[in-house]
């Protein structure tokens, strides 16, 4: 009884023994060494390894040298996944994954190598016959880009050559080209109708000029439509390029005397970019001043100095609009309110300016005997 007891014993302890290398086997470790497109290694990076069958996961992190561990994994098929930062992660943006991959006992090793695979890819490794084709119709796709947007900067270059030169018709030739290579760049519309315009103010015959002009409200109208439908990953950027696409064809609507079309795109200039609104209502200001109506012309000089308090040429243009009301008692000159202030905020802000003298002698004009006959020419507002 005895001996049994003591084999029993035995057995027993033989069994404890055991466990705990029975229990080191229910798991096991998972290492790896991760780079990047350049084979640089991903530091501080993360790696997420998900089992399939429970939706565990696991988050590890690489050192310096890119190199992650981890002990505990369960056995079964995870998805690893690699992320260049927790806010990636966080974000969605992977770097490169691994899915399927099997976690058996003991250790199991998943290099995550960005420029490898991408080498792989481009080799076909790895790829079915579909995905290669996939993949060579985007390489084609992509090379046909690089070559359109290099002819079109050909013509670009060539077109702004030209146009320094102020050989605006070897410039407006090259852009059309350029349009009839690919029209929906909306940079080659806008640049296009610039030089339409900047030719019309040269032109001799007024069946040419307006000619000149209307190609360039149209051009600009298809710039406009382009960058409307194509949005730029920069917002800000998108509504300045889109303000500025504007605000020209705002101006190539007045030369062609097309005063209220002008007004309203200025107004257009000024909604889709804020931050310039002062300028794009400087420039509604002079519009009307120039077309013979200086109350809406001062209404909108009143919103470029909202928008912008430090415009001094506002101030000056109001200052003349007002004092276009002016009336004569006896021998003195009796400006609408407003008038000798607007001249005097003019010098504050800008005491040496180009209006500045002017600006002086309206203001001891106003102060002093005048004859019936006001002497000096008020000269066309000017726009920006």
């Amino acid at each position: 009884m005895k001996k049994y007891f003591v084999i029993l014993l035995f057995a027993l302890l033989a069994l404890g023994l055991c466990l705990p290398a029975a229990f080191a086997q229910a798991s096991g470790t998972v290492k790896g060494v991760c780079r990047d497109a350049q084979g640089n290694p991903v530091v501080d990076g993360v790696v997420v390894w998900a089992n399939q069958d429970n939706g565990q996961k696991y988050i590890l992190k690489t050192n310096k040298k890119g190199e992650y561990f981890s002990l505990g994994l369960t056995p079964g098929k995870y998805n690893v996944t690699l992320y260049k930062s927790a806010d990636d992660q966080k974000a969605a943006k992977e770097m490169d994954h691994v899915n399927g991959f099997t976690v058996k006992l003991d250790e199991n090793t998943v290099d995550l190598d960005v420029k490898k695979e991408q080498e792989d890819i481009a080799k076909g490794k790895g790829v079915s016959a579909e995905q290669m084709k996939q993949l060579q119709e985007q390489n084609a796709k992509v090379e046909k880009e690089r070559s359109t947007v290099g002819k079109l900067n050909d013509k670009l270059k060539a077109a702004s050559t030209a146009a320094d030169a102020g050989d605006y018709d070897t410039a407006i030739a090259a852009l059309t080209d350029a349009t009839q290579m690919d029209a929906t760049r909306d940079l080659i519309w806008f640049k296009l109708a610039d030089y339409y315009r900047l030719s019309a103010i040269k032109q001799t015959d007024p069946a040419e000029k307006q000619k000149r002009l209307d190609s360039a409200v149209e051009s600009y109208q298809k710039a406009v439509d382009l960058k409307k439908a194509t949005p730029d990953k920069d917002p800000a950027k998108q509504a300045q390029n889109l303000a500025a696409y504007y605000n020209n064809l705002a101006d190539a609507y007045y030369k062609a005397k097309k005063i209220d079309d002008a007004v309203k795109t200025y107004e257009l200039s000024a909604q889709t970019d804020p931050s310039a609104a002062g300028q794009a209502y400087f420039n509604i200001g002079a519009v009307l001043t120039n077309s013979g109506r200086p109350d809406e012309a001062n209404a909108a000089f009143d919103k470029c100095l909202a928008a912008d308090p430090n415009k001094a040429e506002a101030y000056y243009q109001k200052g003349l609009n007002l004092l276009g009301k002016a009336t004569l008692q006896g021998d003195k000159t009796i400006a609408p309110p407003g008038t000798a202030e607007a001249f005097q905020k003019y010098l504050e802000l800008s005491p040496t300016g180009p209006n500045a003298q002017s600006a002086k002698d309206l203001l001891t004009t106003l102060g002093a005997s005048v004859e019936t006959s006001y002497g000096t020419k008020k000269k066309p507002a000017k726009k920006n």
